[in-house]
This record gives structure tokens, sequence and C-alpha cells, in this order.
């Protein structure tokens, strides 16, 4: 087969590679292709990092520091490990890789694939309801409202990376967009629209559902192609491969500021309640009263008109919402966004067993506190041992003292409970 003529390869738009040789090679091309065809070859040159071990060392043989990329694809899959490669691939010199980053980026996948699973569940083809969003999403429910624009705002993100070779920031986009906001609060937030008797919540919910796991899929597909394209597959409609679907492009009709605000404030009362339940150890199906102080008449309708999904969310047997009030000293307590959260907790929890557990972790915090000191104090092991050795000493210390800290913290909020 005959390789194709200058004319036809030339010019390019886009040359990839390393910084190491930029004027052995790259600019050599670039006076060739000025010198023979009075052309740039490439407008754009996008010098990537180079690949070291975790400890910032050079992979070789004769080191034995070398990770084989197949082994990593049979052990956590070729989908987590070219996601784990875009998340590295901050512009700069070096990509510092790490077996368990690409565990938690496998992680990721496997959650998206479970949240795929649960939307399969209820966007099944044969069943009537599944329609394309609005183009005027105005009339749907608050949590849909904002996942919409904040799918519109992701895509913003990811094109603006994308535009501007930033593909570390493409990854960190869509990551924290799929993880945190459409599986850990919309998919949960929806659960009872999704098996609601009324069918206009439903549809709304499946509707809006499937949507979004479209446009997440899409905005995926260069980077994880396998697991998007098995996704895409089996959902309802006739389709081809994700392959040839258009890239998505913002959709000014979903940006809705005042949506995202609102939720932000449920979202943070919610993760409050949590808080407060998880440092006082109160058991999970534990149920709570929680009394919420706000002197803001519109955010205290928002949070009358939600109070049914924030105690269903935080198991609250009720939520009492007041303009103004006092904080007993036997509750637990937060500020956020103006709203003062108060959870009474002197009959859920057992006081004196709790300063009991509070004073033996104390008592191991102490052991190793002395041990890590007596390192750090000591001339002979800081002059011998590895620097890597020494800072993972320093960094316990300052784990050892935070441990320290917290602890004290709980033993002097428990007191107030006596």
């Amino acid at each position: 087969m005959n390789a194709p003529s200058a004319k036809k390869s030339s010019p390019a738009s886009v040359l990839i590679t390393s910084f190491d040789i930029l004027f052995f090679w790259v600019a050599r091309m670039m006076m060739m292709g000025l010198h023979f065809m009075d052309e740039v070859p490439f407008h754009d040159v996008y010098l990537h990092a180079l690949v070291r071990d975790k400890q910032g060392k050079k992979m070789s043989k004769s080191t034995g520091n070398v990770i084989d990329p197949l082994d990593m694809i049979r052990q956590y899959g070729t989908d987590a490990f070219r996601f784990t490669l875009t998340a590295f691939a901050a512009q700069g010199r070096e990509i510092r890789m790490d077996e368990e980053r690409i565990d938690g980026y496998r992680r990721f996948i496997d959650k998206l694939w479970n949240a795929a699973r649960f939307a399969q569940m209820h966007i099944k083809e044969s069943e009537p309801g599944i329609t394309a969003v609005s183009d005027s999403p105005a009339d749907l429910a608050l949590p849909h409202r904002w996942i919409l624009s904040r799918t519109n705002a992701t895509i913003r993100d990811v094109r603006k990376a994308l535009d501007g070779y930033d593909f570390n920031l493409i990854a960190s986009a869509i990551y924290q967009f799929t993880w945190h906001e459409f599986c850990d609060w919309y998919v949960e937030w929806i659960k009872a629209d999704l098996f609601s008797d009324d069918a206009t919540k439903r549809d709304q919910a499946r509707g809006v559902l499937l949507c979004v796991l479209e446009h997440i899929l899409k905005m995926l597909h260069p980077i994880c192609p396998f697991v998007t394209e098995e996704i895409w597959s089996q959902l309802p409609g006739t389709r081809g491969t994700i392959m040839l679907e258009a890239f998505p492009v913002e959709q000014p009709l979903w940006e809705n500021a005042e949506a995202e605000q609102s939720m932000q404030l449920l979202m943070e009362v919610i993760t409050a309640i949590r808080t407060i339940r998880s440092e006082a150890d109160v058991h999970p199906s534990a149920k709570v009263q929680v009394v919420l102080i706000c002197p803001d008449a519109a955010k205290r309708e928002l949070l009358r008109s939600f109070s049914g999904s924030l105690c269903a969310m935080t198991r609250a047997e009720s939520i009492e919402i007041a303009e103004s009030g006092a904080v007993p000293d036997d509750a637990g307590h937060a500020l956020v966004s103006g709203v003062e959260v108060v959870v009474p907790l002197k009959e859920l929890i057992d006081v004196d067993a709790e300063l009991d557990k509070l004073a033996r972790e104390r008592s191991k915090i102490e052991q190793d506190l002395q041990r890590v000191n007596g390192k750090l104090g000591n001339e002979n092991f800081l002059s011998n041992a590895p620097p890597d050795v020494v800072a993972k000493e320093q960094t316990k210390l300052e784990e050892l003292k935070a441990r320290l800290a917290k602890n004290e913290e709980s033993r002097e909020r428990l007191g107030k409970l006596r």
C-alpha cells in the first residue's frame, strides 16, 4: 500500500508528544515543514508528561519499578486504566503512577455501572412514560431542575477543558458530577418518586434520569469507551453505537441558579444532620428529632415544603422549623447557610459508655504519639532513614495530633450531656 502524499497528510492540527524531544523532533519537524511545504505542519503541540512511579522515580527494568499496562488492564479494567491516565494528564513534567489511584477509578466505573443498572430497572422500553426532557423544564420538580442545571454546567466545564487540552479537568468534572451529584444525591433523592403511585412524579423522574444518564455516557465515552458503549446499548429506544452520537452541547434553558441555590441549602441541612448523628455515634436505625432555626422566611418555606424528604434522608422522626429559638447544651448543633441545625441527643446515646470508649481511644493515641515522637526525636533515625520514611512518620504525627484534638472535642461535647 502506498504511503499518503504530503499534501494529504499535512498540515495536521495537533501534535502530541513528550517534552523531552521538543527540540530533537518537534522543532525539526516544524523547520522541515516550513522549508519543504512553505507552511507549518501543525498548529498546536500538546506536551504530555513522563510516567514515573509513586515516589517520583523514573521507571526502569533494572530498578524493578516498571508497571506493565497490560497487567493493570487485566486487574482493573481498560476503562479504569484509561480514566486514571486521563485524570493524571495535568500539564506538567511527570505522572506519578500509583495502583491505588487506578483501583479508586475502578470503583468509579463500578459506581456508574450500578447507577445505570438501577436506572434500567425504571426506564424499561416496554413501559410508557419515558419522554425526552422538555425544552422548557420550568415545570419540573426542584431536584430535576437542579440536576439539569448541574448537567449543563458540567457540559460547559468539559467543553472548555477539552478546547484547552486540560484532559485532567475533563476527568475531574465528570467524576465529581457523576459520583457526587448524580449518584450520591440525585438518584437517592428521586427514589421515592420512581416508586410513587403518582404517574406525573414517576414519569418526570424517569425522563430526567434517562436524559442525564445519556449525557454522562456521551461525555465519558472518549475516555471510557467500553463501559459507556455497553450501557448505551442497553438503554431503551432504537440506538446505534454511541461513537456516532454528537458530543453534548450546552442547553441554556437548563441553566437555573435558583434551583442550584435551593438544592444546595437542602443538601447542606441533610449533611449537617447526618454529621451530627455520625459524630455522636447515634445508631443508624435510631430516629432523631430535628429543629431548624431559620430567620429567613423564604428558606423556612423551602424547608417546610421538603420536610418529608429531609426526614426520609436523615432518619428523622420529625423536623420542626422555627424562626428563632435557643440551642440546648445537650444537643448537636451546626450552622449552614444561615440555618441552625439542632438535634437533641441526651436520650439517644449512652454517655458513660461513649466516654469510656473515648478514654480507651485516647490512651491508644497517646501511646502511638509517644512512639512517633521517639522516632522523630532520635537523631540516628533522622540521619539514617530514607527521606520518604521520615516524611511518613511526620505525616503520622500530624494525623495523631488531629485525632487527639477530635477525641478531646468529643469528650467535651459528651460531658454536656451528663
